[in-house]
């Protein structure tokens, strides 16, 4: 995998997915950090997961790749060349325990290969990409299913929240949020990461 800046990733970007743990839906864009650490690309291998922390979730995303840092008046075509697909794995028990304790979700989110992501591939623009949907199926069964028009903060509001409070630039990427359906995953299963019909990652779960 190339050298990546910064893993930035937004929360609760689908009112649905907000819902369904029973969170508040956000009035602006909610973000948090994973480590480089974190990062893994879907090429067909195993993926080794934590087997003794509790649930581990899957949450299927849409990523965008920054080119070159953001200045104010610039829109998503001029700053994001690539795309991809990603999983941000959360700790689902972890989790609810900071959230109880006002705690950051890093232990939560941050572990070991939780930032799955799949080949970059060139962007081809927001009206290109707003109507074909991105899905994750586990063992061969759709789990997950989402839109870009379905998000509550676009990928302009994104970009431009994330460079004002925290700064954007070449080599950062951004996970733009999950879609209702998210569940545990378990040894064994597998994993695939479709854009449209076209599968652009895989890969096994070996819990550890």
């Amino acid at each position: 995998m190339e050298s990546i800046r910064n893993i930035f990733c937004v929360g609760r970007n689908y009112r649905l997915h907000a819902e369904e743990l029973g969170n508040e839906v956000p009035k602006s864009p909610f973000l948090f950090n994973k480590p480089t650490h974190a990062l893994v690309e879907a090429n067909g291998q195993e993926i080794l997961l934590p087997g003794d922390r509790g649930a581990i979730h899957h949450e299927v995303e849409f990523v965008i790749h920054i080119a070159r840092t953001y200045k104010k008046g610039m829109n998503v075509e001029d700053v994001v060349d690539r795309m991809a697909l990603g999983i941000d794995f959360t700790l689902r028990d972890v989790q609810s325990e900071l959230k109880k304790k006002g705690h950051p979700w890093l232990l939560a989110k941050g572990f070991l290969n939780s930032a799955v992501i799949t080949a970059f591939r060139p962007f081809p623009g927001v009206e290109a990409c707003r109507n074909i949907d991105f899905s994750l199926l586990k063992n061969g069964e759709l789990v997950q299913k989402g839109y870009l028009r379905d998000m509550l903060f676009d990928l302009q509001t994104i970009i431009e929240f994330t460079s004002e409070h925290f700064g954007l630039g070449e080599g950062d990427i951004i996970y733009t949020g999950t879609p209702a359906g998210v569940g545990p995953v378990a040894n064994g299963d597998r994993l695939t990461l479709n854009w449209g019909e076209e599968a652009l990652g895989e890969c096994t779960i070996k819990m550890l």
